[in-house]
């Protein structure tokens, strides 16, 4: 088996999907693991305004909905989470996300002052963080926030996390990869719009250069330039197509010598981390 076949295995991904299909998948997945454990009446999720987070808060509502025309439960809620780092330039495609989702419930959380608290206290110990590292400490900080609110809510965290994301570990560890429950994966990244194409999403959210938006000095950084390949070349290769050797290598790469991400902490039984990079 390739390396390719073998990712495209462990990350569940189809050449062709049944929108409809996908749709129901998701949303009865996030309706049967609420209703495995009756102490859960939550969805938590951080809304950034960009195309994954827009999917999955809107699936989010529609399991909730269901949950609640169909058991006459009324607590079920979801709860739409805004986690600005102060002012965020892409604001108004956050409050067009959530006009489109329309929340049970949505907060604001602006973690600026918690980041800025935590740089200085590493500060002090002697540890400066380079702008990468607090990029993730934003990341880790949201996440964190989610956890909070989920605790004090009977929640469960809802991570955004999708096979374009996972093969390229583009996500920062135990912040917007730490999440309880991912009710894209399998999808790629093209999957995902013709999702929210499919469920009437504004156009512009899902057709936005996609951006973690982490570093302050680099604000806006796309994906694809941080990444050094096209999602459409990501997509085409979980997909099963024949790609660019250059593409399929950088992915291959980024796959590789991110495995420790899709892997939960290291024991003596594992070797994983032994295989050449």
């Amino acid at each position: 088996m390739s390396l390719q076949q073998e990712i495209i295995r462990t990350l569940g991904v189809k050449p062709v999907i049944d929108v409809q299909q996908e749709i129901r998948t998701s949303v009865d997945f996030l309706k049967s693991y609420l209703q495995a454990s009756p102490a859960l009446r939550t969805l938590v999720l951080g809304i950034s305004g960009g195309q994954d987070s827009t999917l999955t808060g809107k699936l989010c509502q529609m399991a909730i909905s269901e949950l609640r025309q169909e058991t006459d439960e009324q607590d079920y809620c979801f709860i739409a989470v805004r986690l600005p780092y102060g002012q965020q330039a892409d604001e108004q495609d956050c409050q067009d996300a959530l006009a489109f989702i329309s929340p049970d419930r949505s907060l604001t959380v602006n973690i600026k002052s918690a980041v800025l608290a935590s740089e200085q206290a590493l500060k002090d110990a002697g540890i400066e963080l380079s702008d990468f590292v607090r990029g993730n400490e934003k990341a880790r900080e949201r996440m964190k926030a989610q956890y909070s609110i989920a605790g004090m809510t009977r929640g469960v965290v809802v991570g955004t996390d999708h096979a374009a994301e996972a093969v390229t570990g583009f996500f920062t560890k135990y912040g917007d990869g730490g999440s309880d429950i991912n009710p894209l994966f399998r999808l790629n990244k093209g999957q995902g719009k013709q999702l929210l194409k499919y469920l009437g999403c504004p156009e512009h959210l899902y057709l936005k250069h996609p951006t973690a938006d982490l570093e302050d000095g680099r604000p806006g950084l796309q994906d694809e330039v941080a990444l050094g390949v096209t999602y459409a070349q990501i997509d085409a290769y979980l997909e099963g197509k024949t790609i660019d050797a250059a593409a399929a290598k950088t992915i291959e790469g980024w796959y590789l010598k991110t495995e420790h991400k899709r892997q939960p902490p290291v024991t003596v039984f594992d070797d994983f981390w032994k295989q050449p990079k």
